[in-house]
């Protein structure tokens, strides 16, 4: 909550401003009822037409500045909870595009959605709401028990009677209620997950008709969301009917003691009416509080929750570590666990720039991990990964990522012209673009287009095939002549003759690029100077595909498989 309370200093200034404007608006509005008694009472008796006008007139110019002054105060109110949330909303999409993977996966990215946008909505509620009520209503509060002491000071002992009990309600709902809307929150995170899996895998449900089921699975984690809701707004809702009731029969002992008091001569019907508008105020400015404790309870639960992410820690720091060795890209003893159990056990390569590694395994077998921990997404648990001798540990994540390109798996394509996607704002030249596109087998089909490099893609690159949205990735990875390039099982969906060409081109125009080639296929790493074969997060075999093809068991019955007698030759 404190560190939202920081981004409210910069508008200190307008929200004091729009307090002094809120605060004389709502005197007005105190100041009413107190004329009409004293219309009533002393000036109706005297049956002087100019006195009532003047009085009257009185209550009209109170009446317009309280309605001009709320009417400002609240433009400005929403005017700071704006700037205030668009700030944190900045600072929070900020953090997260900084956050580390395994911080992503602590997170995760519905619930980091979900932040970004209902958390931030609630704390904007909060904001605003705080600004509109927690001025008018405490003033109208404070202000009429005080006006009404001047008025009925017997009556006004029946009124604040019941202002303990009141007060005990309010924060024991409170207290109960934030965490509730801190488990409605992450209901919502839920829901959201739901979503994002049903949006993205939409064509796969259809393909095996199981609406009917993602049907359900949503109206499950909905159903959740509403139980929750209903049980904080049920347990928060407490406050308004026993509210109610204690002021209600307040106001009844007050009619009752007013109705004997005036029958006895020691007060006026004018205080009396006077004494139940201030009653009325007082009662609406408490139904404020309830309201306004309600969004302080949904706020705070919010407030925390985007706190958690904006005070996360630096997870890869930078780390000076000397040099070691002068291999180009080297792995010495690495393991790694995404959990608890290791992912990779003793991971060992060196190479030489412009060679290319090629690495192969079964699903689950660690050859993703190896990727992510070349490129410092996660830190290593035990070993050394080493680029120019250099720890990755001590270079600048900037200076690091820089040196890569890379194609992973589950790569994206954006709503925007192929040129621009090529491109991913890094400003290169239409000719360097277009030469990755040519060295990546994607000018042919790009060139067929009638708007050629500025023809439009949807979102994902639905309107490609999956052979030219992975010619596409590779020409992005390709366009900025990374140092290392990484192709993560990017050339699945080419034909054979296409793969060849490819590797033909990346061999001749890139032969200063050290390369890491993840694949499923024997003939998209046979020509790699070093292969690795994996199996349960360890190297199982390394070489040459020839090496391979005398020492590796299971590498042998890969290529069988896949290449038949070839695979032998």
């Amino acid at each position: 909550m404190r560190d939202i309370l920081a981004y409210l200093k910069p508008h200190a200034g307008r929200m004091t401003l729009g307090f002094v404007i809120k605060f004389i608006g709502t005197i007005m509005d105190l100041f009413l009822p107190w004329i009409l008694a004293y219309l009533i009472d002393e000036v109706v008796p005297l049956r002087s037409v100019p006195l009532i006008l003047l009085w009257g007139g009185a209550m009209v110019v109170c009446s317009v500045i309280a309605l001009v002054g709320n009417i400002v105060a609240n433009r400005m109110a929403s005017r700071v909870a704006r700037d205030t949330t668009e700030s944190i909303r900045h600072d929070l999409y900020k953090k997260t595009a900084y956050l580390s993977a395994r911080q992503m996966d602590w997170f995760t990215v519905p619930s980091l959605e979900s932040r970004l946008t209902s958390d931030t909505y609630n704390v904007h509620q909060m904001i605003g709401m705080m600004q509109r009520l927690g001025v008018r209503a405490p003033i109208l509060l404070l202000g009429g028990v005080l006006v009404t002491l001047t008025l009925e000071p017997v009556l006004t002992l029946v009124l604040v009677s019941t202002l303990p009990l009141i007060g005990i309600v309010v924060y024991l709902v409170s207290k109960k209620g934030i965490p509730m809307y801190t488990k409605l929150q992450q209901a919502v995170d839920s829901m959201v997950r739901t979503v994002r899996e049903n949006v993205s895998g939409i064509r796969v449900i259809k393909a095996l008709s199981k609406s009917e089921y993602e049907k359900q699975r949503f109206t499950k984690v909905n159903r959740d969301v509403v139980a929750r809701d209903t049980k904080a707004g049920i347990t928060m809702a407490v406050t308004n009917p026993v509210m109610n009731l204690f002021l209600n029969l307040g106001l009844t002992l007050v009619v009752i003691v007013g109705a004997f008091r005036v029958n006895a001569g020691v007060s006026q019907p004018g205080k009396i009416i006077a004494f139940m508008t201030y009653f009325i105020i007082i009662l609406n400015a408490m139904l404020m509080v309830t309201r306004m404790f309600v969004m302080v309870s949904k706020g705070s639960a919010s407030a925390g929750r985007i706190s958690e992410v904006l005070n996360a820690g630096e997870d890869l720091s930078i780390q000076p570590l000397p040099q070691v060795g002068k291999a180009h890209v080297e792995f010495q003893n690495v393991s790694f666990a995404y959990h608890k159990s290791e992912t990779v056990t003793g991971i060992s390569f060196s190479l030489k720039q412009g060679e290319t590694l090629g690495i192969i395994g079964a699903t689950g077998s660690g050859k993703s991990t190896i990727i992510n921990l070349l490129m410092r997404l996660y830190d290593v648990n035990k070993g050394r990964v080493l680029i120019g001798g250099r720890d990755v540990k001590s270079i600048p994540s900037e200076e690091l990522h820089r040196m890569f390109g890379v194609v992973f798996q589950n790569d994206y394509l954006m709503a925007d012209t192929i040129a621009a996607n090529i491109d991913f704002g890094r400003n290169l030249p239409r000719e360097q673009i277009e030469a990755a596109a040519s060295a990546a087998q994607a000018s042919e089909f790009i060139d067929s287009l009638a708007d050629g490099y500025d023809h439009m893609l949807t979102a994902k690159g639905t309107n490609l095939s999956g052979g030219q949205k992975q010619r596409l990735l590779i020409a992005r990875a390709l366009a900025g002549k990374p140092s290392i390039l990484i192709l993560d099982d990017s050339s699945s969906a080419l034909d054979y003759r296409t793969d060849l060409k490819l590797r033909q081109a990346i061999r001749e125009e890139y032969a200063g690029t050290t390369t890491v080639i993840v694949a499923q296929r024997v003939s998209s790493i046979k020509h790699a100077n070093h292969i690795l074969v994996l199996e349960d997060g360890r190297i199982i075999g390394s070489g040459t595909h020839e090496e391979l093809m005398d020492s590796c068991g299971i590498y042998q019955e890969i290529s069988r498989s896949q290449m038949g007698g070839e695979g032998l030759a």
